[in-house]
């Protein structure tokens, strides 16, 4: 007899540290920490004071600002940084490792007008991390990452908020996210999952067709094809295919 099928796991809450190193990066700190006040703080100790008032744990620290880059990236899922761009690309560099692994990275401008995403967009999280920053500074979220630009599916995490799971090598990822943000044409099969997927208020992109059958796609004349399915794949769809497919694998009972 099959075992139960057990309900998904609640997803761990998102580990958010707010970082300063002077003592106007330390004041915007104090006021976004009461804004969120899950998130961890880290500013150096002579700005612990400014701190007095916040409820979140507060990490003062005395030694190179550069010896606490090491803990915060293994501790925390998303990084704040009211420091310049280019003093945190120059601290993070070391740490860098792959964007499955990697934290997201957020820069804040000393004058909370600009959140700008650095490091791990779109798998890591850090373009909405920027974008909740920026609504709640009343800044502007400055995003780079081409299909946010372009207002197009961001096929490394197509579903994500919906429990979806990406199966495909990452080179079929890079493959099909070009072809998306280059506008060529893409088939998009939905036989499971909800068909709430595409939030954004403007429309799917031309370029982007939707089937409710695999059979129906004219393969020589799409570029890719994202398959949104709970059926089997088989060898011979990704051979046939080679690198223009990703599948996404929604939660089971998740009806189309």
């Amino acid at each position: 007899m099959n075992a139960p099928l057990l309900p998904d796991a609640a997803p761990a809450p998102v580990r958010v540290a707010l970082i300063a190193i002077t003592k106007h990066g330390a004041q915007q700190t104090a006021a976004l920490a009461r804004l969120l006040p899950a998130a961890s703080v880290c500013v150096a100790d002579k700005f612990a004071p400014l701190m007095a008032d916040v409820s979140n744990p507060v990490r003062a620290y005395s030694g190179p600002f550069r010896d606490e880059i090491g803990a915060l990236f293994a501790g925390f899922d998303q990084l704040v940084f009211f420091v310049s761009l280019g003093a945190v690309v120059r601290l993070i560099a070391p740490h860098l490792k792959t964007k499955d692994e990697d934290p997201g990275v957020v820069v804040v401008d000393d004058a909370g007008q600009f959140v700008i995403p650095v490091l791990s967009g779109h798998v890591g999280g850090a373009n909405a991390m920027a974008e909740q920053i920026a609504a709640l500074l009343s800044g502007t979220a400055v995003l780079t990452t081409a299909s946010d630009v372009g207002k197009t599916i961001p096929v490394d995490i197509l579903g994500r908020e919906l429990g979806w799971k990406v199966e495909a090598p990452k080179i079929n990822i890079t493959r099909v996210s070009a072809a998306v943000v280059n506008e060529e044409l893409v088939a998009v099969v939905q036989q499971a999952g909800s068909p709430h997927w595409w939030t954004r208020p403007t429309p799917l992109p031309a370029s982007i067709q939707r089937f409710s059958r695999f059979e129906d796609v004219d393969l020589e004349k799409f570029k890719a094809v994202l398959w949104i399915t709970d059926a089997e794949v088989t060898p011979a769809h990704w051979a046939q295919l080679h690198e223009r497919l990703v599948v996404y694998r929604p939660p089971l009972g998740q009806g189309a």
